[in-house]
């Protein structure tokens, strides 16, 4: 192109105020507004929300299903493969955040860049997914309490964990970044250290002095016979359930997204906390699984008991080297975690129906604030779905809940499909326009071929997802179901927002690049410079 190359942060002086759409929608940064959230979230806590994110119960405690379908090698390709894919959407998101860090995150960002219909329809499948996974953790927790006392009812504890998240949400994003700074820091120390401890069981450091090696990956092997069919394609179906699993440890990681609208800085903030996602995949993930995988046969029993810490391969190696009292350490910690993800759940899905009335595809009135900028209508409204947990609690009931709860994952990954489709449309829009991307705050060679990485593969792991279903005297409609009514409910509900509201797509020519850019700009600053090493480790930190 001839065009000459632009930076997108001069916009502000030649086009001045904020467009109207972004005054009809409150989503205005420069002036005082009835429906303006605030920047309340500090760099540490956006750090820990975009750590915190990531590792939840899933990798305690989800890894036990993947280590018995996939075996040690096809539980850490799958975590590997999963892993690109979270990288790949990651630096895709926050190539397009960190320029644009506006209330409703993506679900605005879809808006602006692709179709208001695909906003429509990416913003309630969002809102869908973490208003179910919300009382889903509340109901775990209760029953990881379940670990020490069984003599009281469910109920009671689902109360208490209600009443807590919901105040913590309450007070607001500053009071949301304090407990997630909380429950984040405890959740990297506690998988830091499980981590330590599992190479030093492995190496034959633990009472019962057995070093372990590679023992597990020669007997019972590799890989799993998934089903019981032989050779590589039972092997490669074992990979393949691990995906999916793998998918619902992983979702959440976008969630510093939501919470940009709120952060302070968010031109510094924001690209630091993506820059080092691929670091905690590594560590915390790869690392994980890789010594899950050394310390526990793919055929234990327990991996297959129903819920709660015992199921962990973390426990089931910590109780097999001899050591006491552990486990019920790592119970409390798992506590916390759910504790945590709940009250992230809730954060997110209250910001997510704030972005969806933001887009007009919601009542506005879901845009109200408090002078401190708490969209309490959103989070009370998002919290009645909460009361779900009694629900998933109760015998009869239990079961209904599961199916929804089930779909979280086909949610997750109908997300960053999304999310990567906004960013093709962002990028094919900046290349028109003759925006330099060099001069984003943060920018990304791997571009676009991250995105389309990001498309292809959550398509195509959401499209194969329900395939043991399909295996020979398997069918289960229950399981059909919560595979594939996301899949077919996302493009009805994007045909029908385009049809409905006679919308279509945005030309590239059109897209907007400007508006809130004044704002944004207004709320950057330079952080002061360390005053000793402590406080530059802290600045590296986070």
């Amino acid at each position: 192109m001839g065009d000459e190359k632009k930076d997108p942060t001069a916009y502000r002086t030649s086009k001045g105020e904020l467009s109207d759409s972004s005054d009809r929608d409150g989503e205005s940064l420069q002036a005082p507004s009835p429906h303006n959230l605030q920047r309340k979230l500090k760099n540490r806590h956006i750090a820990m929300i975009s750590i915190g994110g990531v590792i939840g119960t899933g990798l305690f405690v989800g890894t036990a299903n993947s280590l018995r379908n996939g075996g040690p090698i096809g539980l850490l390709l799958g975590y590997i493969v999963m892993g690109s894919i979270v990288y790949c959407v990651m630096i895709t998101l926050g190539e397009m955040v960190a320029y644009l860090p506006v209330p409703g995150g993506h679900i605005k960002l879809a808006e602006r860049f692709v179709d208001p219909a695909f906003s429509f329809a990416m913003g309630w499948n969002y809102w869908y997914n973490w208003t179910i996974v919300s009382p889903a953790e509340i109901s775990a927790a209760a029953l990881l309490i379940n670990y020490w006392n069984k003599s009281v009812n469910n109920s009671v504890w689902v109360v208490i964990c209600l009443v807590v998240v919901v105040t913590i949400n309450m007070f607001g994003a500053g009071a949301y970044g304090e407990a997630e700074f909380i429950f984040a820091s405890i959740k990297v120390i506690t998988i830091t250290g499980l981590i330590i401890l599992g190479i030093v069981i492995d190496l034959g450091g633990g009472p019962n002095h057995d070093r372990l090696g590679f023992r597990y990956w020669k007997n019972p092997g590799p890989f799993v016979q998934y089903n019981g069919i032989s050779g590589a394609k039972g092997q490669f179906l074992g990979f393949w359930a691990v995906l999916t699993e793998a998918a619902f440890s992983f979702i959440g990681t976008e969630i510093v997204a939501i919470a940009a609208g709120e952060a302070k800085n968010p031109r510094r903030t924001l690209p630091k906390a993506i820059r080092r996602v691929y670091i905690r995949i590594l560590l915390f993930y790869i690392g994980g699984t890789l010594v899950i995988g050394l310390l526990v046969p793919s055929n234990n029993p327990n991996l297959s008991l129903s819920s709660g810490a015992a199921q962990s391969p973390f426990v089931i190696a910590i109780e097999t080297a001899g050591i006491k009292s552990l486990p019920s350490i790592i119970n409390a910690c798992l506590l916390t975690s759910a504790w945590s993800a709940s009250s992230s759940d809730l954060y997110t899905s209250s910001r997510a129906i704030y972005g969806l009335a933001a887009s007009g595809n919601a009542p506005k009135i879901f845009l109200k604030t408090t002078r401190n900028g708490l969209p309490y209508v959103a989070v009370l409204f998002s919290a009645a779905f909460s009361l779900l947990a009694f629900m998933a609690v109760s015998t009869g009931a239990g079961s209904v809940f599961n199916w929804f709860a089930n779909m979280t994952s086909i949610a997750g990954l109908m997300t960053w499909f999304g999310i990567s489709v906004t960013y093709l449309r962002f990028y094919k829009g900046m290349k028109v326009q003759g925006i330099d991307r060099k001069t984003l705050p943060y920018y990304t060679n791997l571009q676009p071929f991250a995105a389309w990485w990001g498309v292809l593969a959550t398509i195509t792991i959401c499209f194969f997802s329900g395939f043991s279903v399909f295996l020979k005297g398997n069918w289960n409609t229950a399981t059909f179901v919560t595979n594939y009514l996301l899949l077919i409910t996302w493009p009805i509900m994007y045909f029908g927002a385009r049809f409905y509201y006679g919308t279509k797509p945005v030309a590239a020519s059109d897209m907007d690049f400007t508006s809130d850019i004044a704002g944004i700009v207004a709320d950057s600053y330079e952080e002061p410079a360390p005053k000793n090493k402590m406080e530059a480790f802290w600045q590296w930190l986070v």
